[in-house]
């Protein structure tokens, strides 16, 4: 399937470390990882793994140590001026805080249009009506052009940045823990209202989240991350049915089930031990003393991603065996 599909995004064994008092902190370590024109691929975690760091390293907003971003088969550390320009339009960023992101002096219309300004894409007519059209296409209308955002609830302040990000007609949205801040029910309908855009736009999107449950709805192939380095990828439904590693398991069994009945019945798997600093992380496997099957191959050697089934990569070395 994927020979048949074209690359927008490629990461090429991207390391991105930071320096702090105690040493190096390896905060993305290693990731390789492919985004297809018109897909959706969701990145899973805990806290402090580094998606929103990988994120932000797509977006240029970190210089990586290590490894290459290619967008479009270009590395986008080798771009001149022009490129650089060109490039903020075709990748936007929705971020995780709605109210955060937003200028509380501005008010929508001109939130909406300060990069359509900077790229000089309409003329001043042109430029309402579009901010206006914008607007429309995320569920707000004309009255809320004149609003500042503290006059909106989170759902709609996200709204506004989803807005924003279309504005420079993107062909990649990082889409970093976009609804972590929202009530649930308003979670369902953005990640609805991102899907319609993506069937409208052909949009591809990296989805960073910690929301297991919620990323199945939007994601074609999901990436489990752990500790700076991909453990686990494959397609969406798959990782929910047939999973190797021990941590996606985890993390898996933790998600709420809505039946009370098989709610009490089922087995959490529960981990012990704490992570490890990422700051000194083991010689093998990250997870190695937090997982009930480690031996001693998995604490003196890095195990490397590696295809269990077409499209479907394992970092683990007793992977098909537990």
């Amino acid at each position: 399937m994927e020979n048949n599909r074209t690359p927008i995004l490629e990461l090429k064994d991207v390391k991105t470390y930071f320096r702090v008092p105690r040493g190096v902190l390896k905060a993305v370590n290693g990731v390789s990882l492919t985004i297809y024109k018109g897909e959706t691929v969701g990145l899973v975690g805990e806290s402090g793994c580094g998606k929103s760091t990988l994120g932000k390293t797509i977006m240029r907003l970190y210089r990586p140590d290590e490894g290459q971003v290619l967008f479009e088969g270009k590395d986008i550390w080798s771009y001149r001026k022009k490129e650089k320009k060109e490039y903020t339009k075709n990748v936007q960023m929705i971020f995780q805080d709605p109210y955060a992101c937003l200028d509380p002096l501005s008010v929508v219309s001109d939130i909406v249009a300060e990069g359509m300004k900077i790229h000089k894409m309409y003329s001043k007519a042109e430029l309402e009506n579009r901010v206006l059209e914008l607007l429309g296409m995320v569920g707000l209308n004309r009255d809320h052009a004149s609003r500042f955002p503290h006059e909106f609830s989170g759902g709609q302040r996200q709204r506004i940045g989803i807005a924003r990000a279309l504005s420079l007609e993107p062909k990649l949205i990082v889409c970093d823990e976009p609804i972590s801040a929202l009530d649930v029910s308003i979670q369902a309908q953005v990640v609805n209202l991102l899907k319609r855009l993506q069937k409208e736009m052909g949009l591809s999107y990296l989805f960073v989240t910690h929301d297991l449950s919620m990323v199945r709805q939007i994601s074609n192939r999901i990436a489990v991350m752990y500790l700076g380095s991909l453990v686990e990828i494959a397609d969406s439904e798959d990782i929910y049915s047939k999973n190797y590693h021990p941590y996606t398991r985890a993390l898996l069994s933790a998600i709420p089930i809505a039946d009370p009945a098989v709610e009490r019945e089922r087995k959490r798997i529960l981990l012990q031990g704490d992570v490890p600093s990422p700051v000194n992380l083991p010689e093998g496997c990250n997870f190695c003393n937090r997982c009930p099957y480690a031996g001693e191959e998995c604490r003196k050697k890095k195990p490397e991603l590696r295809q269990m089934e077409p499209g479907h990569l394992v970092a683990c070395h007793r992977a098909g065996k537990i």
